[in-house]
């Protein structure tokens, strides 16, 4: 199975509240971005945005340049359909943010939660970072969210790599610069907690 037929099917046969990652709204990424980019016009990209509340959270706070990415179609479609007439508001992309491709100094702010850390092989890392470089604007945003040292070593079937602070950064490098760390715990929908590692870092 692809990787692509393997998100679909995720998306297809789960409940969006029935995925571990679920949460209803994003807080710690909503604070982080109004922070880092107030301009309601500023160009924010979620990537791995499947069926995440933050483009419903972000429109709401009239953000007007808003695009997801995510692998599955599935997952866009759903986005879309909750959305109803407000998804015409958003750009929508269908790829592997490996090898997609993104315009080149496009965006004041780059968003991941919980993609990242299922890159396991370090040249599937080393393309995700070099799209990070050519799509975010310098001097623009980039938040990444992976599980924590105390997170799970496996999500929805496939293996993870988990992350303290200075490895997550460490994987990015000197042109990132680290503005601030943390970690979150974040409850599943069955209550079993996980721990999610947060990066905030600025395009140099």
């Amino acid at each position: 199975m692809t990787i692509e037929a393997h998100w679909n099917k995720v998306y297809q046969t789960k409940a969006v509240d029935e995925v571990s990652w679920y949460r209803l709204h994003l807080e710690t990424s909503l604070t982080l971005i109004e922070g880092a980019a107030p301009h309601k016009s500023s160009a924010v990209i979620d990537v791995g945005g499947g069926q995440a509340t933050l483009v419903d959270d972000l429109l709401a706070r009239g953000y007007g340049d808003v695009t997801v990415l995510d692998i599955s179609a599935a997952a866009i479609h759903a986005a879309k359909a909750r959305l109803g007439s407000s998804a015409a508001e958003v750009q929508w992309i269908t790829g592997d943010i490996t090898n997609v491709a993104l315009t080149a100094a496009r965006y004041d702010f780059w968003h991941d939660r919980a993609v990242f850390h299922f890159l396991t092989r370090a040249d599937d890392r080393a393309a995700y970072v070099r799209q990070v470089a050519h799509a975010v604007k310098r001097g623009g945003h980039v938040i990444v969210a992976t599980f924590g040292p105390e997170g799970p070593e496996t999500c929805s079937g496939l293996d993870v790599v988990r992350y303290d602070a200075e490895s997550l950064h460490g994987e990015f490098g000197p042109r990132f610069r680290l503005l601030e760390s943390a970690t979150e715990r974040h409850d599943t929908p069955w209550g079993t907690p996980q721990q999610f590692m947060y990066c905030f870092c600025r395009v140099e």
